[in-house]
């Protein structure tokens, strides 16, 4: 057994050095011991305090920054990261109470209009809205920063025929959410929305602009809404850094039924 003032690591065990390790970190951060932002030692010097490989304490590295709690800063070294991002941005998070707007959203994150113009839609964007991946639609492209880091990116997708022509065409941000200029501009009305969220590994552009390794996995959301004609209006899609990023959706768990008995489970 290799003793430190840090830990220990049983060469004995079933678990893995590695693992070991991590688990001695993993509380360390918990109890405070690292506060967010602080640096880590060098993976040499943990090397030396654990008694171990190099490799070793870049595996307990990696599985940390995995699992969010560690940042890795090219050229700079490894941090703690603060806390996790929560959001509320499925589809009743994201129009507010009675269609209003989450203006702390606006003050904690700067969302910066990166491109406005026609482009060829994304295989999933084309099928929401019945076309070819040749025919071009209209996006707006967005990326969200804090001071610190970028933790979004998206972009929302329009038809030409309902917004061409109208200030949606512009490269300006709106102070109001965009559905709200959306419907203004088109005169359609949004009506019902679809979320489908999805966990894969990043794009080389997302891990660009996200700052993150290409092993780092993200969040993907999808979000259609449509009008009364149950027609699509905007597709938007929404990218986070999984291991920074929880969602939380909040909804009513509806009252049994008086004909309902409640010792009956129906599949």
């Amino acid at each position: 057994m290799t003793e430190t003032g840090m830990g220990f690591v049983n060469p004995g065990a079933t678990e893995h050095p590695h693992r070991q390790i991590a688990a001695v970190l993993r509380g360390k951060i918990r109890r405070g011991d690292w506060a967010a932002g602080e640096q880590l030692p060098s993976i040499p010097a943990m090397a030396a305090m654990f008694g171990v490989a190099k490799q070793t304490i870049q595996r307990t590295v990696d599985q940390l920054r995995i699992e969010g709690l560690l940042i890795t800063k090219p050229g700079s070294g490894t941090y703690v990261r603060g806390t996790r991002r929560r959001l509320n941005r499925l589809s009743r998070g994201r129009y507010g109470a009675h269609r209003g707007y989450h203006a702390d959203l606006a003050a904690r994150y700067r969302q910066h209009l990166t491109e406005v113009g026609r482009a060829l839609p994304p295989a999933e964007v084309a099928d929401i809205f019945g076309i070819s991946d040749s025919t071009e639609l209209l996006v707006r492209r967005y990326l969200v920063r804090t001071q610190d880091a970028a933790v979004e990116m998206g972009a929302s997708w329009l038809l030409p025929k309902d917004a061409g022509g109208t200030s949606l065409e512009r490269f300006e941000s709106f102070g109001r959410p965009l559905y709200q200029e959306v419907e203004e501009a088109t005169g359609r009305r949004y009506i019902t929305a679809t979320d489908t969220l999805s966990a894969r590994l990043p794009t080389r552009e997302e891990a660009e602009l996200l700052q993150i390794r290409p092993d780092t996995p993200v969040l993907h959301l999808l979000h259609v809404a449509y009008d009364e004609d149950h027609r699509p209006i905007e597709a938007a899609q929404a990218t986070w850094p999984g291991p920074m990023t929880t969602l939380v959706e909040e909804y009513k768990v509806p009252e049994p039924r008086p004909d309902t008995d409640p010792g009956v489970f129906l599949e």
